[in-house]
């Protein structure tokens, strides 16, 4: 019975120093972590730019050959100056006529101007433009921890689990 009581003995301070041992560790290993609460994945939206062309029916400002309107300005002066040498008698009939070919040359001028511009063609015309495509892309994770029973928010690039690394007090952002 003495050896049944010495070999218990044996075994049973084997088992509680081995408890102690694997205790102590846990609150040493403790020291050197802290319990992580949470774990956010963050992202940013990421856009992208593309050129998008195709074929389009367009207008198209015909070629003038009169870029400076000079027939319509001598149409008009001509007949502004023929109108306006209907109107009085004297000298006042020269001033009406020469009044009236100036006047009459500026509206011709812009006449002529106008008709230019409305003067078009279609054509079909390769048109492009900037399109943009979005994504979202990982940033990380927002890990939020306790240390020292206070909570702490650290921005890491991976999710660390249940526990973050913890050296003077601060969390080992890459083990």
């Amino acid at each position: 019975m003495n050896t049944q009581f010495l070999i218990g003995g044996i075994i049973g301070a084997v088992a509680i120093t081995a408890i102690g041992a694997v205790a102590a560790y846990q609150v040493i290993d403790s020291k050197n972590y802290a319990e992580v609460v949470s774990a956010t994945p963050t992202s940013k939206t990421v856009s992208v730019a593309r050129e998008e062309c195709n074929e389009q029916l367009v207008a198209v400002p015909t070629p003038v050959k009169d870029e400076k309107q000079i027939a319509g300005t001598v149409a008009g002066a001509i007949i502004g100056g023929v109108l306006g040498s209907q109107v009085g008698g004297g000298s006042g009939k020269k001033i009406a006529t020469v009044a009236g070919a100036a006047a009459g040359g500026y509206a011709g001028n812009k006449v002529q101007e106008n008709i230019q511009e409305k003067n078009t063609h279609e054509e079909y015309r390769t048109v492009c433009k900037t399109a943009y495509d979005t994504h979202e892309e990982s940033t990380g994770y927002d890990v939020a921890y306790l240390v020292d029973g206070q909570q702490r928010v650290v921005h890491m690039d991976h999710d660390p689990g249940d526990r973050i690394a913890i050296e003077e007090g601060q969390p080992v952002l890459n083990p």
